[in-house]
């Protein structure tokens, strides 16, 4: 059985409070909660119990947070858990809130990573995918969106094109252009195939 070590106001919330278990944080609760339920240091209970009492009392609440985070742009599983972690739901929360929200189709990393390869321009595969992996999303989700996506040899040659604007039609800018393509996500064969449009396909890179 865990202990009770400390309940402290929140700084940005004077409605709440954060409940330490063993001297860590464990979550934050509405005061009216910690004294209906008579939390207090140096009470000994089952974490159990206080995902218990935190489910009960705010599920409601965290799911309008969580509504209201992802109502200016979609958001990962991973990015809504992070969201309702930080405010110190516990898992117990962040999983009703995340089943609520994905019964709603309010959260879908297929739909999400569907999304932003459609958004974004410039970047080749294995940039989208550092780009979603970063983002937090499903990892069969990104497999499965990239899978659909054929990288653009033009918009390829268009960069390339760009960045050797002004400069000798050298060995070494194309190298450095082709290396360029290549910091951009793009893969071997796209980068290949921009130089060749420009005319520096010989050259075994």
């Amino acid at each position: 059985m865990a202990e009770i070590t400390s309940i402290e106001p929140q700084k940005k919330d004077a409605k709440r409070c954060n409940v330490y278990v063993d001297g860590r944080f464990y979550c934050g609760i509405k005061l009216e909660v910690a004294i209906k339920y008579h939390l207090k240091a140096g009470m000994h209970i089952e974490k159990v119990k206080l995902d218990e009492i935190q489910l009960e009392t705010e599920k409601s609440e965290a799911l309008d947070k969580a509504m209201t985070h992802i109502s200016a742009t979609m958001k990962t599983r991973k990015q809504i858990t992070d969201f309702l972690a930080k405010k110190g739901y516990t898992e117990a929360v962040q999983v009703y809130v995340l089943e609520r929200l994905e019964y709603y189709k309010f959260v879908d990393d297929y739909a999400y990573c569907r999304a932003y390869v459609q958004s974004v321009t410039g970047k080749g595969k294995r940039a989208l995918e550092a780009d979603l992996i970063k983002r937090g999303a499903d990892r069969r989700a990104i497999e499965e969106v990239l899978e659909e996506v054929e990288e653009d040899d033009g918009e390829a040659a268009k960069i390339l094109q760009k960045y050797l604007r002004g400069k000798d039609f050298s060995k070494e800018n194309l190298y450095k252009g082709f290396k360029y393509l290549l910091s951009k996500g793009f893969g071997y064969d796209t980068a290949k195939s921009a130089l060749e449009s420009v005319g520096g396909g010989d050259e075994d890179y």
